[in-house]
């Protein structure tokens, strides 16, 4: 019987982690234990954890800010369970999920594996808009909960994701700490001979961000990660990361086409109207609202420009970099 050890990083989310603990403690199956990792927190989460110790078998640690990849680490080093999974801490977690996952790693083993995200139904609208905006695939959404990646093999990532000791053992962790730091493991996982993969049902709710300010720079940090992924695997940047760029560089460019041609102009602009109408379908569709259905459109062009400036902005960056030159993004802040 496989025990878990779930590893939480936490920076200055103590009300987040709270929801989180709480849809853990309905699980269904039972046999893990929670490492909640304070990174340097100011507004620390001791006291939810406390809050917790009758109900689950918990552990609380708190460290200097080193950022996401290495607060994992630090969890894994701590870590009694055989089988690793991580969380973000604004994640819900459904009553089945470690059923789900254990049944299915009984029948089909997978060194490391990751599962899709869900909106739940209490979400805000926003919320739900975001969530249909990041597994959309009118967006780049669309390849996160495909059972494979660009390639051909399965990429998990951080937000929910699993890995067996063996997996920590050979590979150490991670070797980023932000900017990308879930896409560079996966690759060593991978290339380290392990077999992954995606588990359907093994979903999560991913609440994200509650306002499009916030969606939009956590976008155009993500963009700047894709960029910075190929400081170490240059063969990982593929034509398709370029598209929030170009829809980017098309939507600017719309203005541009006034001032030459009415006739392009109007066709620039009537593309856009039909990208924006088939996400309106899709989202109201899905979510069962006209409401949401507008606000997916607007998250979807947050997301896109947001993911294509980053990249742009830090792929300009790369260009002018002497050969050879690699940057671990460590300084730079959790995207709030």
């Amino acid at each position: 019987m496989l025990r878990f050890s779930i590893i939480i990083p936490v920076f200055n989310r103590p009300d987040e982690l709270r929801e989180l603990l709480t849809s853990l403690t309905r699980q269904t199956y039972t046999n893990f234990e929670v490492l909640v990792i304070e990174d340097g927190s100011v507004e620390r989460a001791e006291d939810v954890v406390v809050e917790f110790a009758s109900k689950l078998a918990i552990r609380y640690f708190e460290k200097p800010n080193s950022g996401q990849g290495f607060a994992r680490n630090y969890g894994f080093e701590r870590a009694t369970g055989d089988y690793f999974v991580i969380f973000d801490s604004d994640a819900l977690v459904p009553p089945h999920y470690f059923q789900t996952v254990s049944q299915h790693l009984a029948g089909q083993w997978l060194d490391a594996y990751g599962g899709p995200d869900r909106a739940h139904p209490d979400f805000t609208p926003v919320q739900k808009a975001i969530s249909y905006s990041m597994t959309s695939p009118f967006t780049t959404g669309g390849i996160r909960g495909s059972k494979t990646n660009l390639g051909g093999t399965y990429h998990p990532r951080s937000f929910n994701m699993g890995l067996s000791r063996q997996v920590w053992e050979k590979t150490r962790g991670y070797r980023l700490s932000r900017m990308g730091e879930d896409i560079e493991f996966a690759i060593r996982i991978i290339e380290s001979g392990f077999t992954t993969g995606l588990i359907p049902d093994a979903y999560i709710y991913h609440k994200r961000r509650t306002r499009f300010a916030q969606f939009y720079r956590q976008l155009r940090f993500f963009g700047r990660a894709r960029i910075n992924i190929s400081r170490y695997y240059p063969r990982e940047l593929k034509l398709v990361h370029t598209f929030p760029a170009l829809f980017t560089l098309y939507v600017f460019s719309v203005p541009v086409w006034l001032l030459i041609s009415p006739w392009l102009f109007g066709l620039a602009v009537a593309g856009l109207l039909v990208f924006s109408l088939a996400i309106l379908i899709d989202a109201t569709r899905k979510e069962s609202s006209l409401y949401v259905g507008l606000l997916s459109v607007e998250a979807a062009f947050v997301q896109l420009i947001g993911y294509g400036i980053g990249f742009l902005s830090e792929g300009w960056k790369r260009l002018r970099e002497p050969k050879g030159f690699r940057e671990t993004g460590a300084t730079i802040d959790y995207p709030s």
